[in-house]
């Protein structure tokens, strides 16, 4: 039983009290409390082991107990200060991959735009957390890494590539963290583990001449809102992530105007799409379908999937991608409007254009321009929407 009580520690005025086995308790003049242990290592000298204060740190009996394993130890000849040490240590807690892709998205997402970010979440949600979900970041292989990405590494190379980016940001990001010491697998390791992916092809695109007849075919189905967001995409020869992320509140119909914030943008610069009279007429038909408030072509659970406007095409038996109608738009703008700067199309594709001294000097967006390919192309895919009836597109001489 030692000498010390809780009324006695509690009271103790400046001076070093003993408790027994080697424990002090010290009172500095100031009134600061702590306790100390007294070992005696080896036979040879002596060791005073702060253990904390009190009572912000420990009580007496806990003052006792942590003395006690301190005091065993040094017979064991082990350093009583290393053990203290040890304990004071912060416990590091090793997160799943699952809880470090949340981890690391929440903070590297806050230099990236909000669609970056989405994304980065979502292809390693999808691609590598069903595989690698579970396991602790500092136990995650090479192999682990191989495993998760076989399955998409030749049926889906360009995702494929993407994830791989992104699973080794996430380990990165945990090293950073101190939750994994081992290197990050190599680039040249995981290449012999995974079959050649097959060389990068263009988005399939329909031949412009085509176009018509199959907006033409679609437009006399089901108004269903991916038929719509399909429609609105080619009239606009817009992005589909654009589209299904458009909202009515970024619609100017007296302007004839779509303006795209800067988030929605793979640029990440503010853009504004001129409509045409096919794509006015679209919305009109989203309204009645949808409503004017929020999503123009929402789907069931909120935004609409890229796959429900690919279903559309592959119910009408195309093989072509839904992006490639940008290609289609730009085939048909170099071979029926020769009179319209390529610039110009560029502009309307939303690429940039020119080189950086070029880019300085250009103020205007060439929009009266822009506007009279655009309502050419609406013509040229839906005469039946526009005043004049007639797909002919006039080409002024230059």
């Amino acid at each position: 039983m030692g000498k010390l009580t809780d009324m006695k520690v509690r009271t103790a005025k400046p001076g070093i009290y003993g408790d027994g086995a080697g424990l002090y308790l010290r009172v500095k003049p100031s009134g600061t409390k702590s306790f100390v242990l007294r070992v005696v290592q080896h036979g040879v000298g002596r060791k005073d082991v702060g253990l904390g204060g009190y009572p912000a740190d420990l009580t007496l009996a806990e003052a006792r107990e942590k003395a006690h394993r301190l005091r065993k130890l040094a017979r064991q000849g082990k350093d009583p200060h290393a053990a203290r040490d040890k304990e004071k240590a912060p416990e590091v807690i090793f997160p799943t991959f699952a809880e470090a892709v949340d981890l690391a998205h929440a903070e590297l997402s806050k230099g990236w735009g909000g669609k970056h970010g989405d994304a980065f979440k979502a292809s390693l949600k999808e691609h590598a957390v069903p595989r690698l979900g579970t396991k602790r970041v500092d136990q995650i292989t090479t192999s682990d890494v191989i495993a998760a990405l076989s399955p998409i590494w030749t049926t889906k190379p360009s995702i494929a590539s993407k994830v791989r980016v992104r699973i080794m940001q996430v380990l990165s990001f945990a090293r950073s963290k101190g939750w994994r010491t081992a290197p990050l697998p190599e680039a040249r390791e995981l290449r012999d583990g995974l079959a050649r992916q097959p060389k990068g092809k263009n988005f399939a695109a329909m031949p412009w001449k085509d176009v018509p007849a199959f907006f033409a075919d679609q437009l006399g189905k089901e108004e269903t809102a991916g038929r719509l967001a399909l429609l609105f995409t080619i009239a606009t020869a817009a992005r589909s992530g654009e589209v299904r992320s458009a909202r009515w509140e970024h619609i100017d119909l007296e302007a004839r105007t779509w303006t795209r914030p800067g988030e929605l943008m793979k640029s990440g610069v503010r853009h504004v799409v001129t409509l045409n009279d096919a794509a006015i007429s679209i919305l009109e038909r989203a309204k009645a379908l949808a409503g004017d408030s929020g999503l123009i072509f929402p789907g069931t659970k909120g935004q609409l999937s890229d796959m429900t406007i690919s279903k559309v095409m592959r119910t009408a038996g195309r093989a072509e991608t839904v992006h490639g109608f940008r290609s289609s738009f730009r085939d048909w703008a170099a071979e029926r409007m020769p009179t319209i700067p390529a610039m110009v199309a560029e502009m309307a594709l939303a690429h940039s254009v020119g080189n950086k001294t070029e880019q300085a000097y250009l103020r205007s967006d060439l929009r009266d321009q822009r506007r009279a390919l655009m309502d050419a192309w609406g013509l040229f895919i839906a005469a039946s929407l526009s005043g004049s009836g007639t797909n002919v597109v006039r080409m002024e001489r230059a």
